[in-house]
């Protein structure tokens, strides 16, 4: 459920960045048209948690999107992986926060409605223009696809 003043961040066992919860507003204001969501940021566990009992799948994965039914102004919920942000960071060369913001990018997408596992593209495309808009670095999909 929103709140009033609109998207959230979470953090479940980890210290608040007040950056990230701006960049949420961001997210909701210029990507999500003004509709809000809420963001988790957990760890591990709690990942596999959730994609074990929503997507039966059993491992811990970096972002999960559970669209809101129905239009509205909420567009839904996210829940990121702050261990995978941490590695995936690491692993890309950038701080645990830009890979956090890109999680989060990612995941706003698939709650409007991108899908990148059946659109041709389509979803790259968008996220690489929202990318170089917010200054962001390379992206989930462009991971994939190198």
């Amino acid at each position: 459920m929103p709140s009033p003043e609109g998207s959230t961040v979470t953090f479940l066992r980890t210290r608040s960045l007040p950056a990230l919860r701006n960049f949420a507003r961001t997210l909701q204001t210029q990507v999500a048209k003004g509709r809000a969501f809420d963001c988790l940021i957990a760890d591990d566990a709690e990942l596999r948690r959730l994609n074990r009992e929503f997507r039966q799948t059993d491992y811990a994965t970096d972002v999960l999107s559970f669209p809101a039914a129905g239009a509205g102004d909420y567009i839904g919920d996210l829940a990121i992986s702050r261990d995978r942000a941490r590695e995936q960071a690491r692993e890309f060369g950038h701080s645990t926060h830009e890979e956090l913001r890109i999680l989060m990018l990612h995941g706003v997408l698939h709650l409007i409605g991108y899908d990148h596992e059946i659109d041709n593209g389509r979803m790259a495309r968008v996220e690489k223009r929202w990318r170089a808009r917010l200054g962001l670095s390379n992206g989930l999909i462009e991971r994939v696809q190198s």
